[in-house]
């Protein structure tokens, strides 16, 4: 961790885990320069969107990963790291928040699902800039790439703030940086997957489901997220955590709802 206590303050989590590469290749790309703190689920907990945990305590352990790097693992959801960091762990409040780097993309109808979205989507209702990375691979040769892209990007970011409640939603191709096609900004996909379910039964002749799904092919235009990385763009998307949609407001309001 850097020694700068006036350098900028950055929280790093994710959703797979205190223990994956990705999240430690952006920490060792800026604890160099910023004070770094990790705070992350003490296993994989992938596609659990926004969920947050209520109904049972939140463990938390200092852990020390392979090389000396120190981070806090907690037993719940990558909201529930965003929130018990900002109020319970952290110094103070952080700059900013990243999640990730995620080994898989995420776009299109995935950011609703995303644990690493969620954390970013998290920090942002909390009034802080996030950003959250995801690459189209799980092949970890470019994390360190990848990392450096996300250190120009943070740069970026604390230097011109993002409006309160938008974060960035960023994936990158498999590949090195350089490889890529250039940077796209993009708006969000709405590209569905293809959802099976496999039936089986227990040993008590009991059924169960097993959820399953094909990827989107993604042949959308350029100017949406999975369309361009598919075209081998870096995505880089504006997302809101207002949901309400305002071109609809005036239409809803001419609606008869008489008599209630």
């Amino acid at each position: 961790m850097s020694t700068n206590k006036s350098a900028k303050y950055i929280l790093i989590t994710n959703d797979d885990g205190i223990y994956a590469e990705g999240l430690w290749a952006i920490y060792r790309r800026l604890s160099d320069r910023y004070r770094v703190t990790v705070v992350a689920p003490d296993r994989e907990r992938s596609a659990i969107g926004h969920a947050i945990t209520l109904h049972e305590p939140l463990r938390v352990l200092r852990t020390t990963i392979n090389g000396g790097y120190t981070g806090f693992a907690v037993s719940g959801t990558p909201a529930d790291c965003v929130k018990l960091g900002f109020h319970e762990l952290l110094e103070q409040p952080p700059d900013l928040v990243i999640s990730g780097i995620n080994p898989t993309p995420n776009v299109g109808v995935n950011l609703h699902y995303s644990g690493t979205v969620a954390a970013a989507k998290e920090a942002a209702l909390l009034g802080v800039p996030a950003i959250a990375v995801s690459t189209q691979t799980a092949d970890n040769d470019h994390l360190f790439d990848v990392a450096g892209f996300v250190t120009v990007l943070t740069e970026a970011v604390l230097q011109r703030g993002l409006p309160r409640g938008t974060f960035l939603n960023v994936n990158l191709p498999g590949k090195s940086v350089g490889e890529s096609a250039g940077i796209r900004v993009s708006k969000q996909g709405h590209s569905l997957y293809a959802d099976t379910f496999e039936k089986r039964q227990d040993p008590r002749n009991r059924n169960y489901y097993w959820q399953g799904g094909e990827s989107p092919d993604y042949n959308e235009n350029a100017d949406l997220d999975g369309g361009a990385l598919s075209r081998n763009y870096i995505t880089i998307t504006p997302v809101k955590c207002d949901m309400t949609d305002h071109d609809f407001l005036d239409e809803i309001q001419k609606w008869d709802f008489e008599p209630l």
